[in-house]
């Protein structure tokens, strides 16, 4: 396994993806909070997207009206892979960002998720030539993309596309030598072409929080006082060439921990290098369904299934043989009626997958494991 451990100081970016809430609604005033405690720190990049729900607008209601411009980065993105999406629609997203956050310009712009099942629509579209026009104007500072494909994409894309200023890179150390993620593999080829990268993913959607019995172990004993997540941040953290890290908290407590080892970052150390590889290889034959929750497959679901949480239910008995624990949060997870065996095998679920996964053959296991 190579080494890319540098010795820049990358800074901690503030995901606004899974914020915090008060039911369905976003939490807003816990929200601010954070925002708060985030750029008292000295941290000013915050990442949001429009396909993010409530997000851009809890960004504008806790950011940007209460902060002066100046004092942060802002970056948001357009997807043009929606099913059913049309040319004027997607570029209306641009107008309707501005508007949401208030933010008069974005620092960072993002075309979002390109993937091999979905990068032609960009070309199709002109959405690189919409995003420069837009960076003409004055109203984007730095245009770049979100990844969730093969290298041999992203190698066309950056050969191609040589105006792409950075990538974001779903990078942890349990996707590093995945064949599908491609955390390696992408970086490596992402850092040839001389391109800063954003990180995210680096905690897994959480799953690096709380990571299997046997990691989890590991890293406490080495570092009783030192959350998991911050191994799984810091680990994106120590490598060459990272723009920002980011890291979608949730509530008030991950903020705190996340600044307690970040305001001071320090490298990983040879020493915990080797216990990170160790977390690899265990993560690497866990049986675990690899979901990172980003709810992408929910909302085009005709049964409406819970598939994040249904996989979480799973991943209780699958990862950690935890039976009865999985049995309880499988039955809270479909307590409104939408089970794994009410999948009809549409697959819309799997067509805007960021990780590529076979949710349909997942569900049929989970169906079978959760037959009580």
């Amino acid at each position: 396994m190579s080494d890319y451990f540098g010795k820049e100081t990358p800074k901690l970016g503030f995901g606004l993806m899974r914020l915090p809430r008060r039911g369905v609604a976003i939490d807003i005033e816990q929200t601010k909070k954070m925002v708060d405690l985030f750029l008292e720190a000295g941290f000013t990049y915050f990442d949001t997207a429009y396909v993010y729900p409530g997000s851009e607008s809890a960004t504008k209601k806790a950011l940007v009206s209460r902060h002066p411009r100046e004092s942060f980065t802002l970056a948001t993105k357009l997807n043009a892979g929606i099913p059913g999406m049309t040319e004027k629609m997607a570029k209306k997203e641009f107008a309707t960002s501005l508007e949401r956050t208030g933010a008069e310009y974005f620092d960072y712009y993002l075309l979002h998720a390109l993937m091999d099942n979905n990068y032609t629509k960009y070309d199709k579209f002109g959405i690189w030539d919409f995003a420069a026009e837009q960076k003409a104007k004055g109203l984007i500072r730095h245009v770049g993309f979100s990844f969730h494909g093969s290298p041999e994409l992203l190698e066309k894309l950056l050969t191609e596309h040589p105006e792409a200023e950075f990538v974001q890179l779903q990078i942890n150390y349990a996707d590093w030598e995945n064949k599908k993620v491609a955390s390696r593999a992408n970086y490596e080829i992402a850092r040839r072409h001389g391109k800063s990268i954003i990180i995210m993913e680096p905690v897994k959607g959480g799953k690096l929080a709380d990571p299997p019995k046997k990691v989890k172990e590991m890293f406490t004993s080495h570092a009783p006082g030192a959350s998991c997540a911050s191994w799984a941040i810091r680990f994106a953290a120590s490598l060459d060439g990272v723009l920002t890290v980011l890291s979608g908290m949730s509530n008030l407590d991950q903020m705190k921990d996340n600044l307690s080892y970040m305001k001071d970052f320090k490298p990983l150390t040879g020493e915990e290098r080797e216990i990170v590889r160790e977390a690899q290889r265990i993560m690497e034959s866990s049986a675990a369904v690899p979901c990172t929750a980003c709810r992408y497959c929910v909302e085009g679901c005709p049964k409406q299934i819970p598939i994040p949480e249904i996989f979480a239910a799973m991943n209780l008995q699958l990862a950690d043989g935890q039976l009865e624990d999985a049995r309880k949060a499988y039955a809270e997870a479909v307590s409104e009626g939408h089970t794994a065996a009410d999948c009809i095998t549409c697959r819309k679920c799997e067509s805007v997958c960021p990780q590529g996964l076979k949710i349909t053959e997942y569900l049929k296991q989970g169906a079978e494991m959760f037959k009580f």
